[in-house]
């Protein structure tokens, strides 16, 4: 379906008020909602292979400038031209669960208090919540606070409902 010419594009989008977007046609809505999609598809693919590029041209500089600094992480600093090139590795650090709650039996059973060394979070599974018997869920209620993530709508044409 064609639309009228001044229908806004995406480029335009990003200067008119929302309530002015919401008053669209729904078809205009969904096309420009595919637009959106492609666009961000596209522009994913891009800054992956750019920033797969300035890996391949800094890389080894910048773990040549961490070596001499005699750090095996973080943030260093070279010159390219006229350019200051931030080069930043971070750090990520795993922790083994089992290993640590074997170490926090160990600090317990030695008399001192795991909380003064680690910091301990229990999480559960929203699936085994729901399938646990009754009386073993109203236990837990009180400690379960339920909030809600960002509504996404998808505009999709009758025929591709399913």
């Amino acid at each position: 379906m064609t639309f009228p010419q001044n229908t806004p594009s995406i480029d335009q989008l990003i200067n008119l008020p929302a309530g002015e977007i919401a008053q669209l046609p729904v078809e205009l809505l969904a096309a420009l909602q595919r637009e959106i999609d492609a666009a961000a598809k596209q522009m994913k693919a891009v800054t992956a292979r750019f920033s797969t590029a300035l890996e391949v041209r800094y890389a080894a500089r910048a773990a040549e400038a961490r070596r001499a600094c005699g750090k095996d992480t973080g943030t260093v600093r070279i010159v390219d031209g006229d350019f200051t090139v931030v080069a930043d590795l971070p750090k990520r650090v795993e922790w083994d669960q089992a290993k640590l709650a074997a170490m926090v039996e160990r600090i317990r059973a030695a008399g001192e208090d795991p909380a003064e060394y680690v910091e301990i979070s229990f999480k559960v599974p929203e699936r085994a919540y729901v399938a646990w018997p009754e009386a073993i869920r109203q236990g837990f209620e009180p400690a379960r606070t339920v909030k809600t993530g960002t509504l996404k709508v998808d505009l999709l044409p009758l025929e591709d409902r399913a």
